[in-house]
């Protein structure tokens, strides 16, 4: 494993979601939420074309490398590769992690969503960085998310080794909550770039993981 494989906080796990925003600057959006203590950025994007996709990729990354944050690309492998994204993210439904890992190569993260032990436990050995695991509790982002009881999370917690992102549904009232799982971050989406002042809601989140 690579040096920044092993070396990234997972904490406050950004997941951008242009649907949420608005008519707000994604870039912006993006900076005011690292400003605010964000640790890494998944850049989502479903209903763009890869050059839409390519060219605000290559933005979102600009602002990733100023402040020294990891930049993981959501399901596209093509785009992760033609930017050099620090990492991708994969579903159950996408490439297995042994083949998408043969074309990345060996410093590349990679992330896997899982919602039960086993998946977790085939991603663990498999090779993934991390699995984010959910959903957590209800959310809007992804209607077709299954739920996981926190109560199954711990017990993925204590069965596998690589660090677990709990996802869907996570806000400043359960947060405090969820990190209680030993879980090493949270993925958001909506609790941060849905609120009027972006950086304060994620500065939020940092004091009330810290709890």
């Amino acid at each position: 494993m690579s040096l920044l494989r092993n070396k990234v906080d997972y904490k406050l796990y950004l997941v951008t979601d242009r649907d949420v925003l608005g008519k707000r600057d994604l870039i912006e959006s993006v900076e005011a939420a690292i400003k605010g203590g964000t640790t890494i950025v998944q850049l989502r994007e479903k209903n763009c074309s890869s050059l839409d996709f390519y060219e605000l990729a290559l933005k979102v990354k600009e602002v990733t490398l100023k402040y020294n944050i990891p930049l993981i690309i959501n399901d596209r492998l093509d785009i992760a590769l033609a930017i050099k994204a620090d990492g991708l993210h994969i579903g159950q439904e996408d490439l297995p992690i042994t083949v998408a890992r043969e074309i990345v190569g060996k410093d590349m993260i990679i992330g896997v969503s899982a919602t039960t032990l086993e998946e977790a436990l085939l991603a663990q050995k498999q090779g993934a960085d991390y699995v984010g695991i959910g959903s957590v509790y209800p959310t809007n982002t992804k209607l077709d998310a299954k739920p996981v009881s926190l109560e199954e999370l711990h017990v993925i917690r204590e069965a596998i080794s690589i660090p677990i992102v709990g996802i869907g549904g996570i806000n400043e009232d359960n947060v405090t909550d969820l990190m209680k799982t030993k879980i090493d971050g949270v993925a958001i989406v909506s609790a941060i770039l849905g609120k009027e002042d972006i950086k304060a809601a994620a500065e939020n989140f940092i004091i009330k993981m810290n709890d």
